[in-house]
């Protein structure tokens, strides 16, 4: 059963209702802004996404979020399903990163160039290529390089043949299975490149989400993205992301373009120790795409900062047991829970406490319990895991049977309030 609680003490007396009243006042002093952060029971799962204010974007579809906290400080249309177009590269890149740290493919592994991915990818084709020679034999590193910089279709169909056999299969079952463990729920491949295709299809927020993993875990290789230019069969061509000569700290990641898809991009930049990620898509002209996305970093930086929620160890709530010593169980989170929030004040924000419950016993300390939520009216600002912050043990075989009846009683009673 899904459970969503405030962020309070433990329930079920007046002692936890003043708790109720003393850990909002506490979240609104800890943020120390003029706004409030409000603890409630009412759920806003399924609520109309609504542009934030201060910023009303021209892309279709958009989302700019703060890399650290994974926090969401706009969005629009952000679950709408499109065509990434060469966005998609990410994904490709993240399926090599992994192979190459686990071991499997090794940066110095060559990989030959076939009829066709040349063909279809390279020279012969008029799109974005590096230019391999057929049947020639390329290192995998020159082979992201020319993926991640030059957008190359043909490197990364040779990436995608060499590790899995053909293009195909590398899309639909390696990079699938990869963005499904990485929670990229909705996001499906067709190929390697992002050349058109019905089932090349990626959100924005997912996109994020992918650009967000790759800087956090592959910072050496995140490096290349941010390279300005690449030299392959003595020709030179530069990074197509605009942002890295228009925007301070811009360093990444990847534009697109197809003609169902329209003109997209996925950019980050730091400015001040801050970075930002922002994607946006179904643009109609590339000066457009690089407006927008460069307009909204700008507007992140200028307009928001990162305050704390609870520190790390924190009591953050509590969540039910079943069959253990304790009732319930205190929940803390290993690392600091920040949010990013406007400087002018202006924000609101709902935090819940959600697990499936009641828990069962036994609990481990550090068992991943649930996560806290935290909204900015109907968006979804950021989500961070909980755990138990301290053990609780098997109960009795009463504490268990009177723990039995009683979620039997409640699952008879909410059977009986769904029949009406």
């Amino acid at each position: 059963m899904a459970v969503e609680t405030p962020t309070s003490r433990k329930p079920g007396s007046a002692t936890a209702r003043r708790w109720r009243s003393v850990t909002m006042a506490l979240l609104a002093l800890a943020v120390g802004w003029g706004g409030v952060v409000y603890a409630a029971n009412n759920s806003v799962q399924g609520a109309k996404k609504e542009v934030e204010g201060g910023f009303d974007g021209d892309a279709p579809t958009a989302i700019l979020i703060e890399a650290s906290s994974g926090s969401v400080l706009f969005e629009k249309n952000a679950d709408e399903l499109r065509a990434p177009s060469s966005m998609l590269k990410l994904m490709t890149a993240e399926v090599v990163f992994n192979a190459i740290k686990k071991g499997e493919v090794k940066l110095t592994d060559e990989y030959r160039v076939s009829e066709n991915a040349w063909r279809r990818g390279g020279a012969p084709s008029g799109g974005s290529t590096m230019f391999a020679a057929i049947h020639s034999k390329i290192p995998v590193d020159d082979l992201l390089r020319g993926a991640i910089i030059q957008s190359g279709n043909d490197a990364c169909m040779v990436l995608a043949e060499a590790i899995a056999g053909n293009e195909r299969t590398f899309a639909t079952e390696m990079m699938t299975k990869r963005a499904r463990e990485l929670g990229l729920t909705k996001s499906t491949f067709g190929n390697s490149t992002g050349l058109p295709d019905p089932a090349n299809k990626m959100t924005a927020r997912e996109l994020a989400r992918l650009a967000r993993h790759i800087i956090q875990t592959y910072p050496d290789f995140y490096k290349l993205f941010g390279e300005r230019e690449y030299t392959w069969n003595k020709i030179r061509q530069q990074n197509r992301n605009p942002l890295l000569n228009s925007l301070e700290g811009a360093d990444g990641l990847k534009t697109g373009h197809t003609k169902d898809g329209g003109y997209g991009l996925v950019g980050s930049a730091v400015q001040n120790g801050l970075r930002l990620i922002v994607v946006v898509n179904g643009l109609d002209d590339p000066d457009d795409r690089a407006s927008e996305a460069r307009k909204m970093l700008e507007w992140g930086f200028r307009n928001f900062e990162a305050r704390t929620l609870f520190a790390a160890q924190q009591s953050v709530g509590w969540a039910k047991v079943f069959g253990g010593e304790s009732r319930s169980v205190k929940l803390t989170s290993a690392e600091p829970i920040k949010v990013m929030v406007q400087k002018n004040g202006t924000d609101k924000l709902i935090a819940r406490v959600v697990y499936n419950g009641p828990v069962r016993a036994p609990i481990e300390t550090g068992q991943r319990i649930g996560s806290v939520k935290v909204w900015r009216g109907a968006n979804l600002a950021m989500e961070a895991p909980l755990i138990a912050a301290e053990p609780v043990a098997r109960g009795s075989t009463m504490r268990r049977a009177i723990d039995g009846a009683s979620e039997l009683v409640i699952g008879m009673f909410r059977a009986g309030a769904e029949k009406l």
